[in-house]
């Protein structure tokens, strides 16, 4: 079990103050129901890393001892964690970070799936590398991942093929500081999802994402390396992915075959 980092009721009043304070100064109201400010404070705590992508959180009891509210207010903070796919209840086991290393959550965000069934019935995709190098951002990416114009961005470039069908293409573009180190060969000798590398190396995790879709046509770099004839209908799918707190960490544009695949997505 985790030590608590607060070593005082003291400290304990003072985070929740500042959350309060936090939640006040956003677009949430002033006023904001209790769960809602506990529910800050254990993001706080994801965010600075105090329990990794996996790792098992304190109990609810040791929660509300911390905060010094009741444990149903820190069990309905963690049901809407547990909604936002941020933490994964584990009936007799607790409470966890969620984490994309997971199988049933490798492809959270990718809403492709083939016309005979889901991704997972295809095998883990096969990944190509086909560049990955450091450039300055210019405006029309530094803007999305919120840098500076000229700031260092990983720019990568990787073909998804699914049973030895070359079905996506992306470019990928991260922010250089969080990224250093970055490299084809880095990704191309992990074996695991993407963002289970981010987690596992780079400490960060993306806990949601925003997509544009719209039809294009293959010009002929996309139809070569999808083999498919140039101006065939694709689709294209730009994806940004933000960590924590709404920060941006990646920008991701793909195109898609739809010949024998569909983009499937759920709404309530």
């Amino acid at each position: 079990m985790p030590t608590p980092s607060f070593t005082s009721l003291t400290d304990a009043a003072a985070t929740l103050h500042e959350a309060r304070a936090d939640m006040a100064a956003g677009v949430t109201p002033a006023f904001s129901p209790l769960y809602q400010q506990i529910k800050v404070l254990i993001l706080k705590s994801l965010q600075a890393g105090e329990w990794k992508p996996g790792e098992l959180i304190p109990s609810e009891i040791d929660l509300a001892a911390r905060f010094r509210v009741s444990q149903g207010t820190v069990r309905k903070a963690i049901d809407e964690l547990a909604a936002e796919n941020l933490v994964i209840r584990r009936q007799g086991k607790g409470t966890f970070v969620a984490t994309h290393a997971e199988h049933h959550v490798q492809y959270r965000f990718l809403r492709l799936m083939p016309d005979s069934g889901d991704l997972s019935s295809e095998g883990p995709a096969e990944r190509q590398i086909v560049d990955c190098k450091r450039m300055r951002a210019p405006a029309d990416l530094a803007r999305p991942l919120a840098l500076r114009t000229g700031e260092a961005v990983i720019q990568l470039r990787r073909v998804l093929a699914f049973q030895g069908v070359p079905t996506i293409v992306e470019d990928v573009w991260l922010p250089g500081e969080p990224f250093k180190g970055m490299s084809a060969e880095r990704l191309t000798a992990y074996g695991g999802p993407m963002y289970a590398l981010f987690e596992t190396e780079f400490g960060v995790r993306m806990v949601r994402a925003e997509e544009k879709i719209r039809a294009v046509a293959a010009d002929e770099e996309a139809a070569g390396l999808l083999q498919v004839p140039v101006g065939a209908p694709l689709l294209s799918v730009e994806r940004l992915a933000y960590t924590y707190n709404d920060v941006p960490m990646e920008l991701r544009r793909g195109l898609y075959r739809t010949d024998t695949h569909h983009y499937k997505n759920s709404l309530s």
